[in-house]
């Protein structure tokens, strides 16, 4: 089984640039394009939020088209970026999705269970599982204790050491590591929001966050006024391979050098 994961799209219309020299519906473009030449195609692709910057349907749109170009099946979390009806909206194929309410769902998909979490708070930037989606998700992994689970949502439940996002991150990780830490069944929990690939033990097992499609945020204390500072580093997804013993993490990098090449001689 060969999970992609992409985060952090930040999509918007032409001629809008969501910071200076990075067109954000290019760089989605790319990596759509480099999902499609994998050797394995992926059975399946997570989004883990922020499809959309400024949150109109004129995004959603871009961001619909671009992945409406993915063979594979999408699932969607929302981000902060996010609005849960007009990602309904764009997307009105994705029948995991429910009608109202948060955007919690579970699927089963060969031998892997998904669990997406909406962590979206309306309005804020920090994110919260809250009750019925811990409950929601305590339940979905009672349901199927044997079958391995790879759990995805748009805000880490971990501290990274970047000390602005990690103000704006999971306000109740630690009930959602008791629930993780509960079901053995979770071979991963993955995320976004912070715009760099981090990894962190959690709950007995690994938890990570993919880098974003746009501009990455920089290492550091950010800009002294509250703001974190942001670098053009090559954007990137991940790809999450399980063999049926145990899942191996990919970073894979989506800039314009990433063509195979023979070693000479």
């Amino acid at each position: 089984m060969l999970i992609a994961q992409i985060s952090d799209l930040h999509c918007t219309v032409p001629g809008r640039e969501v910071v200076p020299g990075v067109d954000t519906a290019e760089h989605v473009r790319r990596a759509v394009e480099r999902i499609a030449a994998l050797p394995d195609a992926p059975d399946a692709v997570i989004v883990t939020g922020d499809l959309v910057d400024t949150i109109v349907p004129e995004e959603y749109a871009v961001a619909a088209g671009l992945l409406g170009g993915i063979k594979a099946p999408v699932f969607l979390v929302p981000g902060n970026h996010d609005d849960r009806d007009m990602i309904r909206a764009a997307f009105p194929g994705h029948g995991y999705l429910p009608a109202t309410g948060r955007l919690n769902h579970a699927v089963d998909l060969g031998a892997l269970r998904l669990v997406g979490l909406d962590t979206l708070v309306d309005g804020a930037i920090h994110g919260t599982v809250g009750a019925d989606g811990l409950a929601f998700l305590d339940a979905a992994l009672a349901a199927a204790p044997d079958r391995p689970t790879l759990v995805f949502l748009h805000h880490p439940p971990f501290e990274t050491g970047l000390p602005i996002m990690d103000g704006w991150r999971l306000t109740d990780a630690d009930a959602l590591e008791a629930v993780i830490a509960r079901h053995p069944s979770v071979l991963r929990v993955v995320a976004g929001h912070v715009h760099r690939h981090v990894t962190a033990s959690f709950g007995g097992t690994i938890a990570m966050t993919a880098p974003a499609l746009c501009h990455a945020i920089a290492l550091g204390p950010g800009d002294g006024l509250g703001n974190p500072e942001y670098t053009l580093e090559t954007p990137g997804l991940l790809l999450h391979r399980f063999d049926g013993r145990r899942l191996v993490t990919h970073l894979v990098q989506t800039g314009g050098a990433w063509q195979a090449r023979r070693f000479d001689g």
